[in-house]
């Protein structure tokens, strides 16, 4: 920005009202001032664009990198834009492409992406993403040591959830802590630690982290799941939307038969129903083939993009991730964790009874709910 006050914006017109609304008091200072400036010899050529050009260069590649950054993160990068403009992008290249959007809709972020890393522009990126996070670990909050320090103390707030005091999977009463059901590995830091695991499935660090991302991972999916497999029927059934094919299972039933449906009851719309099912399995694995790379690569995955993620491996963060920064919060962060845990939980549990309800009644999940009642 101090590139572009001194270069762009002139400011003569604020000088003259200045001038006039000077004191008289003041105006014998200013003169003064007028002569020492014209003893002073004035700045040749070569030294007055040397003094600008950086200033006036810095400032503009400082915005210019500021907006492609912020693109990549709440674009290319974010989850949220496919959540929110996929289907539109989509729809465009159905119609520009015709058979062959599946592929390009699937392959285009992580073409873009990958392209930008291995740019002269990604290395710029990358050196942004690195100093944003010297910034983070010098800054008040003390970078990610710092935020896991006051979520440590926000825990202590829920005795419930966490410590000695924490619901078990088993009433007290049945056995006491020292008993082999409550493994002590299970101490009570993690959200939604109940103290099970009867298979000693954790019983050592690696094992546990490991098992941690794996029930968040598959938390998460099945929590989308029931909603993907709830709501067409939803629409379907109430008249707001007039969909081919309604029930999830049918869906699949119908592309393996070979019979295309529309996404969203849009004409033409096919997505990757038009391949087939190796064309789905396809498209499929090349669109989560970059994602679960990233995974794999670990919390810095994004930097080579300058996407600075200042969380963990389960908790990212940042514009991706977070892009109303509702972490910032310790106390708000640590219950919806717990909060996340409990659901996915439940989520995984409903998608068993969907996939069991599916195969005895041949109905929807909503139609069973509808016909219990």
């Amino acid at each position: 920005m101090r590139g572009i006050r001194s270069s762009t914006f002139n400011f003569a017109s604020k000088e003259e009202e200045e001038t006039k609304r000077t004191p008289p008091e003041e105006e014998e200072e200013e003169d003064e001032e007028e002569e020492e400036d014209a003893r002073t010899p004035p700045f040749s050529a070569e030294s007055s664009n040397d003094s600008t050009k950086p200033s006036n260069g810095g400032g503009e590649r400082e915005i210019l990198l500021s907006v492609q950054q912020f693109l990549i993160e709440n674009i290319v990068s974010s989850p949220l834009f496919y959540v929110t403009f996929g289907v539109a992008g989509g729809v465009y290249l159905v119609q520009k492409f015709g058979s062959n959007a599946s592929l390009l809709f699937s392959a285009a972020p992580i073409v873009l992406l990958t392209y930008i890393s291995k740019s002269e522009f990604g290395t710029t990126l990358e050196e942004a993403a690195k100093k944003a996070k010297e910034m983070d670990e010098e800054g008040e909050d003390g970078g990610r040591e710092g935020r896991e320090k006051r979520r440590g103390l926000a825990k202590r707030k829920f005795p419930k959830y966490f410590g000695e005091e924490r619901g078990r999977w088993l009433p007290r009463s049945f056995a006491s802590p020292e008993s082999p059901l409550f493994p002590s590995y299970l101490d009570g830091t993690l959200a939604g630690d109940a103290q099970f695991d009867p298979l000693r499935l954790s019983n050592t660090k690696e094992k546990m982290r490991r098992n941690v991302e794996l029930e968040l991972l598959h938390g998460r999916w099945a929590m989308l799941a029931v909603v993907g497999v709830c709501v067409p029927e939803v629409l379907s059934r109430s008249g707001a939307l007039e969909l081919s094919e309604p029930i999830w299972w049918k869906v699949g039933k119908k592309v393996l038969e070979g019979i295309d449906v529309n996404y969203l009851g849009i004409e033409g719309f096919h997505i990757a129903g038009a391949s087939g099912i190796i064309g789905i399995a396809f498209c499929q694995a090349v669109l989560m083939g970059g994602p679960e790379y990233a995974r794999y690569v670990g919390i810095e995955s994004l930097e080579p993009v300058g996407v600075y993620l200042p969380g963990d491996l389960n908790y990212p963060g940042g514009g991706p991730f977070d892009p109303f920064n509702l972490s910032a919060d310790a106390e708000r962060d640590v219950e919806w964790r717990v909060a996340e845990v409990k659901h996915g939980r439940l989520a995984m549990i409903a998608m068993l009874g969907v996939f069991a309800q599916a195969f005895v009644t041949r109905e929807g999940p909503v139609a069973n709910v509808l016909e219990f009642f």
